[in-house]
């Protein structure tokens, strides 16, 4: 049996930046993506602590030590600048595989979106 598990998480970043013209996605620094183990082009949920608001996109990857967490597209109607969010990504894997799998958490600074831990 196959299950769904929490992969990565980036908890509680600040949105920099909503690009309402472009075409689509979530652009995240390449640091926060290495550190959660995520990768561009890869499936995610946002979750906006701000609003409730919810939503899955894909990952661009952002400049390396930018900070940048913007909101691409549509989903830019969905935060505004400053607005607090997580970043979820899941992975199947089999069911024995799940229970002992830990998952990838990060812990920016939410001021300026840095790795503190």
């Amino acid at each position: 049996m196959q299950v769904e598990v929490l992969k990565s998480k980036i908890h509680r970043v600040t949105i920099t930046q909503a690009n309402l013209s472009y075409v689509g996605s979530i652009t995240i620094d390449e640091d926060l993506l290495d550190a959660a183990h995520l990768i561009a082009g890869e499936k995610v949920q946002i979750v906006n602590v701000n609003n409730g608001e919810r939503l899955e996109t894909y990952i661009i990857k952002g400049e390396r030590g930018s900070g940048a967490v913007c909101l691409n597209g549509p989903a830019a109607r969905k935060c505004v600048v400053g607005d607090v969010v997580i970043i979820i990504s899941y992975a199947r894997m089999d069911f024995e595989e799940a229970k002992s799998f830990t998952p990838w958490v990060v812990f920016p600074d939410t001021d300026t979106n840095r790795l503190i831990r």
